[in-house]
């Protein structure tokens, strides 16, 4: 368990193609001793008394302020499991390099890291972050967008409404994104349209990347693309306009997508574990909601098996031929 007296910040690692930002941190005051005490192989015992749960909170691309937010809701889990816990805000690959040298316990991360995180850290996703805007609650879709006016018609047959793209532009949200590439991609092997992600040429008439979802939704609004794949939520503000989102309508969408979740390292012992768990789900609470809404949001936190809950991003990598 990374569980120390000082703060150690790691550098990202290179597995996946994100953007690194340094991690920073701050801890919260103690509030009571702690009640755990956890020993890793080749490693010194900490003393109980000193021990101080940290936590990862990647910034996200509609995430403002984070180290603030971070904070508040750290002293409310340093109340409630009546230990210090200290807020360290990084982005998705530095959180998981934290967890892989033990330097964080728990992190909050979206799906493909998640992954990462169980290879390299034993890591495993317990909560799952439900929004309003997410079709599915804890899931939402991965959709195909274009214009109204688009001669391409919705067909309840999947391969029927995804092989019209053939020869047209397209504009991925980013090479990275789960529902701006990996599933769509995915979704193309297994219709038998692509063989690969490197062989979208042979599909397309011409492939492009937005670099985030605006970027590619707006590429279909100026004619540049004719069809662009994102989030079911991008198709609102803060990503366009609500005008813009009256021009757009959705070709084909694929459900399932995971959520964002919070993965806690395997060497955190069971009993604190559950502790940890109990203690994030106070944030459902009425009187603690706005914390959790104004982190990520996200309006409830729900557990999840970490295996059924990420199969359907693991299916997508494994069709689109990409590593975790």
């Amino acid at each position: 368990m990374g569980v120390s007296k000082q703060v150690v910040l790691g550098a990202s690692m290179a597995f996946l193609a994100l953007s690194s930002f340094n991690i920073t941190t701050t801890a919260t005051q103690a509030v009571a001793s702690p009640t755990t005490n956890h020993q890793k192989q080749g490693k010194p015992t900490q003393e109980a008394a000193k021990t101080t749960l940290k936590i990862a909170f990647p910034s996200r691309a509609d995430a403002t302020d984070m180290q603030r937010k971070a904070d508040a809701v750290a002293q409310l889990l340093s109340r409630e499991l009546k230990m210090p816990v200290e807020a360290l805000v990084s982005d998705d690959t530095a959180a998981v390099e934290a967890l892989r040298a033990d330097r964080v316990d728990v992190a909050f991360l979206s799906s493909r890291p998640a992954l990462k995180a169980e290879q390299l850290a034993n890591a495993r996703l317990y909560l799952a972050e439900v929004r309003p805007n997410y079709s599915g609650g804890y899931t939402y879709k991965s959709v195909f967008v274009v214009p109204n006016n688009s001669p391409l018609k919705s067909e309840s047959n999947p391969k029927q409404a995804l092989e019209q793209l053939q020869g047209k532009k397209i504009a991925f949200t980013s090479p990275t994104s789960g529902s701006g590439f990996i599933f769509p991609v995915g979704e193309l092997v297994k219709q038998g349209l692509v063989p690969n992600r490197d062989r979208l040429d042979s599909f397309f008439g011409q492939v492009s990347y937005g670099d985030n979802y605006s970027g590619a939704l707006q590429a279909v609004l100026r004619g540049q693309a004719d069809v662009a794949t994102v989030s079911e939520y991008a198709l609102k503000p803060p990503h366009i306009t609500e005008a813009e989102g009256q021009q757009l309508r959705v070709l084909y969408a694929i459900p399932g997508v995971p959520a964002h979740g919070v993965a806690i390292d395997n060497d955190v012992p069971v009993a604190m574990r559950q502790n940890i768990i109990n203690a994030m789900l106070k944030l459902n609470q009425p009187e603690n909601n706005k914390l959790l809404k104004d982190l990520y949001n996200s309006t409830e936190l729900v557990k999840v098996d970490h295996n059924n809950h990420l199969q359907p991003i693991r299916d997508a990598l494994s069709r689109a031929g990409i590593q975790p």
